[in-house]
């Protein structure tokens, strides 16, 4: 029987895991399907009652991977109740009756290099340690490299002179990363890629406003679980800023654990769980830059976020920066988003020429 190896979406995050799958099995990879109103539907309709969003999005996209022909299924875990669903899902799907493999990468919140190695030569008996080193190496220079354009991609394309040319270039990158099997190949790549980005002919005015997005993890990276919100911001020529992402989740939020504990312990001394102490932490950096608006973001019944916002509204009031929270379920609808979007870009710009009428009175 052929093997089909699937996994789910999560923002373009498909580009690089795909590769490695491919590089590390030699089997084929399919990605699940982009995220639809029907991967939603089907998750929910599986999935308990009382699972996040994100859970059901995993669950739908598993059994889109699997009625497409996939026997071979990839998770993550880690975090907080996420860290339980790779087996709640297992169960789930078996009891539907499908016929698959499934294998968690990441246990107990980290991410074991070894255990890995063994996952992958248990579908690849022909594995080098040698080949996956390289393999895993040139997987998280994609992911950091593509992170570092997306910063700049976010800060400027609401300002590009002819729509959709950030987006096409990006997806010339995504493919050109993808099809390469060195890594100097690669960094020249991204190299090359960054000076064309920054050549992308903008109209962008010096005192423009600027957006910071907080949040949940998976509905700040998956466009489709927050309505798209990057992209209508965008169209309110607002740059945004958004902290996380894979190389955050990867590696640097472990290095910045004490930086942020020590930074928040004013408002609050325990760790939070998943990205509490971290939104909490970018809520203060956020305003000691000057943002005029914060737009937090979360599943519904998120713990971790629920703990953490009577916090962040302290600091926003202390710090007078105004923030708008969106709650996601299966139940919201674009236009509510849209309209909240629009009045609070109402309302940060009038606070804004409030705050320059007041300095030219003065």
């Amino acid at each position: 029987m052929t093997k089909i190896i699937s996994f789910p979406h999560l923002g373009n995050y498909h580009y690089p895991i795909s590769k490695l799958l491919r590089e590390l099995t030699k089997e084929k990879v399919k990605a699940a399907p982009p995220i639809t109103k029907k991967t939603l539907e089907l998750g929910s309709k599986y999935a308990p009652d009382t699972v996040c969003i994100p859970f059901k999005y995993n669950l739908g996209n598993f059994i889109e991977s699997l009625n497409n022909g996939a026997n071979i299924l990839f998770t993550a875990g880690g975090g907080c109740r996420y860290r339980y669903y790779a087996e709640v899902t297992e169960t789930i799907l078996k009891d539907l009756g499908y016929n698959f493999e499934f294998y968690k990468i990441i246990k107990k919140d980290k991410l074991h290099i070894k255990e890995a190695y063994n996952i992958f030569k248990e579908i690849n008996p022909h594995l080098t340690k040698r080949k996956f080193i390289h393999s895993f190496i040139s997987c998280l220079l994609f992911i950091f490299y593509m992170d570092e354009i997306d910063k700049i991609i976010r800060k400027n394309i609401g300002f590009e002179q002819k729509e959709g040319t950030h987006e096409k270039l990006q997806k010339k990158m995504l493919n050109d990363f993808s099809n390469t099997t060195s890594i100097f190949k690669l960094t020249y790549l991204y190299i090359k890629y960054k000076h064309q980005f920054k050549k992308i002919k903008i109209n962008k005015p010096r005192n423009c406003l600027r957006v910071g997005i907080i949040g949940e993890l998976y509905t700040n990276m998956e466009s489709f679980a927050n309505y798209d919100l990057e992209k209508l911001l965008a169209k309110e020529k607002i740059e945004i800023k958004r902290f996380t992402n894979l190389s955050y989740l990867l590696w640097q939020k472990k290095l910045k654990e004490k930086y942020t504990l020590r930074k928040i312990k004013k408002y609050c001394k325990y760790k939070l769980g998943a990205d509490g102490g971290d939104n909490i932490y970018r809520t203060l950096y956020l305003a000691k830059k000057k943002y005029n608006g914060i737009i937090h973001i979360k599943p519904f019944g998120c713990t971790p976020e629920i703990t953490a916002i009577p916090i962040i509204q302290k600091i926003c009031e202390e710090k007078e920066i105004p923030i708008i929270f969106f709650s996601y379920d299966e139940e919201s609808g674009t236009e509510g988003i849209k309209t909240r979007l629009e009045a609070f870009k109402d309302l940060i710009t009038i606070r804004r020429e409030n705050y320059e009428k007041s300095l030219f009175r003065n």
